[in-house]
């Protein structure tokens, strides 16, 4: 057993002693003086001007999960694609069956608005 640990466990030596290398040499070599801009967020060469912390309306969160729900389905759709013929008369039904599902899913999403960016009319009353 000892014999056959011993490769993973030079192997593990060996990354640490790299990583404490690189870790060592960046700290002697690496510049010490720190600039008045050295701190600032960066992006693309754009100094930032405001606040990042900006609040987004729960519409784009919505719309974010429908979208990885419903692009999910183009995965398992292409699975079945794949395998038509060994998922014979089953696998159509199955896939029928799961297409129906979404369906009802996604329309159900639509009559309840999630879908809609439009402004909200109000109902009266009465």
């Amino acid at each position: 057993m000892p014999e056959d640990v011993w490769p993973l466990a030079l192997y593990l030596l060996a990354v640490l002693g790299l990583v404490a290398a690189m870790l060592g040499l960046s700290w002697v070599l690496g510049e010490k003086h720190v600039r008045r801009a050295g701190r600032e967020p960066f992006e693309s060469g754009i100094v930032p001007v405001g606040n990042a912390r900006i609040r987004f309306s729960v519409r784009f969160y919505v719309v974010a999960i429908l979208f990885v729900i419903f692009d999910l389905e183009a995965v398992f759709l292409f699975a079945w694609a794949i395998s038509f013929r060994e998922a014979g008369w089953a696998g159509y039904v199955g896939a029928l069956v799961f297409i129906g599902v979404l369906a009802v899913a996604l329309v159900y999403e639509w009559r309840r608005g999630a879908l809609d960016w439009g402004p909200v009319p109000r109902r009266r009353r009465g």
